[in-house]
This record gives C-alpha cells, structure tokens and sequence, in this order.
C-alpha cells in the first residue's frame, strides 16, 4: 500500500450538503467522493495525486481471498458519453499496474463500443444512474448529476 502517488485522503462525503450536484465537485473533490464511496464498499482504497498519477485517480484493494486483489479506479465527471478510448486507457492502466479488476465511473453515460470493449474484461463501467444508487445505497447520499448549460468535458489526454 505504499505508493509515492498516494495522497492524504478527506472525507468528502461528510462534507457534503443534501441532495448535492455531483457536478458542482471539483476534478479533486470528485475523486475524493469515488475514493470515499468504494470505502464506504468496503474496499481499502488510497486517493493518488492529481497529476502524474498514471491515469489511476484511486487505487482499492479487495482483501477477500480468492476473489480480491487489486482494483484501479478512473473518475470522470462527464456530460457526455464516455468514449471507448477511456475504456482502452483504463484496461491498459491495469495491465500496466497488475491490477486484478479495473473501474471507470462516470457522472455521464457509456456508448455501445466502450461496452462491446469492456465485455470479458475484468472492467466495470458504472454510468452517472448506477454512481447516484451506489451513493444511495452505500452511503446514505442522495446526489443529483446536473451540469450547467456551458459544461465542456475535459479535452481527453494526447
């Protein structure tokens, strides 16, 4: 569990107002939030930094025998469809970090290519309406996803 990329963690669910836009986070307070969440999941789970993180935002582990291992996790605090890129990117990452299973989250959705990719993966891939049951279920937090007029997703990486 020791990792340079790890950061100290805060318990931004705690700090949240009922009923909040999960778009309103900042990219950190997003990250926080996903981190918080797969804790509250029952995972043990470290924060990385914001930048040079590898393209993993939490890094979890699952201590069940047998079925855990480590899990990579990719917050994206979207309006639009995720594309199949992120998908590939976060497979790739946890191939790179051996990594038993990795999680793309997004406040957006999914289209039928990152899916057909993601399909006999060990991926997941939880779109904005899964993100606010889990939220619910987990963490007793009754979120909205509603993003201003003037949202621009953030311009993937080159």
């Amino acid at each position: 569990m020791a990792d340079p990329r790890f950061i100290k963690e805060t318990d931004v669910l705690a700090g949240l107002d009922e009923r909040p836009n999960l778009m309103e986070l900042t990219p950190g307070e997003f990250e926080g939030l996903i981190t918080n969440l797969f804790a509250r999941m029952g995972l043990e789970t470290k924060l990385t930094q914001a930048s040079r993180d590898g393209g993993v935002d939490c890094v979890a582990y699952d201590v069940r025998p047998i079925f855990g291992g480590k899990v990579v996790i990719q917050a994206k605090r979207y309006k639009n469809t995720v594309g199949v890129s992120a998908v590939r990117d976060l497979f790739g990452t946890m191939q790179n970090e051996g990594a038993t299973k990795g999680i793309l989250v997004t406040t957006s959705g999914y289209g039928q290519a990152s899916h057909d990719f993601a399909n006999g993966k060990p991926l997941e891939l939880i779109d904005g309406q899964n993100l606010l049951y889990l939220l619910q279920e987990h963490a007793n937090l009754e979120a909205k996803i509603e993003p201003p007029d003037d949202w621009v997703d953030p311009a993937p990486p080159v």
